[in-house]
């Protein structure tokens, strides 16, 4: 019975993965790729690495819907053609026929995992580095203009709230010395220092900055000067992450776990904005929530394609979509309300999942009945 269930499920997942994945493409990567070979030049066989490049990120995409129609065409199928009557004759529980749905729900977990951690991120960077370079804007290493960096910290008369400390301003970075820079102080109440230099360079070993060709201007509470210092070199204890926040020019989109946790601690949290913070935490928590969507699938699309019916392809295929739409509508409500601080991080990526797989669990505690 496995065997049989397992084959009747291959051809509906293959073919929603073909079929989801080709939508997807088409939609996110396809047309703009054909726009850049008429207008841009872009040759069709670099066109043709780059597509290959980003279908990684859209077949990922596709493997939980296409669980939720594989599940739910093929056990309408077998309802339809009294097949689970049959087996149910036979003393074979609802529990015990959506079994091998639950299993592929869960290889397809392990399966998207897997490529969102080593395919995925490391084909969308290589798919942009790619076109960059075709349309002569190779993306360099490093952010070469106009770094900003704002640090928070708690409000003075509110610790809930958040108000600028400091405003991190270079004009120019080469990789290792950054060129024009200002820094606002909002340290104490109200703007108490300016720091303007003509280059900074990060210290290693003593881990400060070390400012050249510079004048530091302290503010009265008037907003008047009270004394101006012109130095030749200042060392300054200021954070690194301007340097950090230069040196990285990978996307969300372009990271595994690591690399956005890494992102998150060296560079996101020494800002001090929560928003942002919350934002990055929910983010990197979507990552590791969003392959259990093909167990919620795999629930749902089981318990609905078992109940006593008579449904074709046609219908199985429009009520998935109905349902994919649903859940990730409430995916991005939740995720908003996460940004917001309405939901915590966790709730905000979990809550969906939870959801849903309490749906699943209802849905087929109802048609065993």
């Amino acid at each position: 019975m496995d065997r049989y269930i397992a084959r009747e499920l291959t051809f509906p997942f293959l073919f929603g993965v073909g079929a989801f994945s080709s939508i997807g493409i088409s939609v996110g990567a396809l047309f703009e790729l054909i726009r850049q070979v008429t207008n841009a030049g872009l040759s069709i066989n670099l066109a043709l690495q780059i597509f290959v490049l980003k279908l990684p990120e859209f077949v990922v995409l596709a493997f939980p819907m296409s669980t939720l129609l594989a599940t739910m065409m093929t056990y309408s199928r077998l309802s339809s053609d009294s097949e689970l009557i049959a087996l149910r004759g036979c003393g074979v529980s609802v529990r015990r026929i959506i079994a091998p749905a639950v299993v592929l729900s869960l290889f397809v977990t392990g399966l998207t995992f897997t490529f969102n951690e080593l395919i995925t991120p490391a084909a969308n960077y290589r798919a942009s580095v790619t076109l960059e370079a075709a349309l002569n804007s190779e993306r360099p290493p490093f952010q070469e203009r106009n770094i900003l960096y704002q640090e928070f910290q708690p409000a003075a008369d509110d610790a809930s709230a958040q108000e600028l400390k400091r405003l991190f301003y270079a004009r120019r970075f080469d990789g290792e010395t950054m060129y024009g820079l200002t820094i606002l102080d909002f340290s104490q109440e109200g703007l108490g220092q300016v720091v303007s230099a003509d280059s900074a360079t990060w210290d290693f070993g003593k881990n400060t900055w070390d400012f050249y060709d510079g004048t530091i201007y302290a503010v009265s509470p008037d907003g008047s000067f009270r004394h101006i210092v012109k130095f030749d070199n200042q060392q300054l204890q200021i954070p690194r992450v301007p340097l950090d926040l230069a040196s990285r020019t990978k996307k969300d989109t372009e990271m595994n776990i690591a690399e956005a946790t890494r992102h998150l601690e060296t560079v996101v949290r020494k800002g001090g904005d929560e928003r942002t913070i919350r934002t990055w935490e929910t983010r990197i928590l979507q990552k590791y929530a969003l392959p259990f969507v093909c167990v919620v699938f795999g629930l749902v699309g089981a318990s609905l394609g078992v109940r006593p019916q008579r449904t074709s392809r046609a219908t199985s295929f429009g009520l998935s979509v109905v349902i994919i739409f649903g859940y990730y509508l409430f995916s991005f409500i939740c995720n908003a309300m996460g940004e917001v601080g309405f939901f915590s991080p966790f709730l905000a990526a979990w809550l969906p999942t939870i959801i849903g797989v309490g749906v699943g669990l209802s849905l087929m505690q109802k048609a065993s009945r």
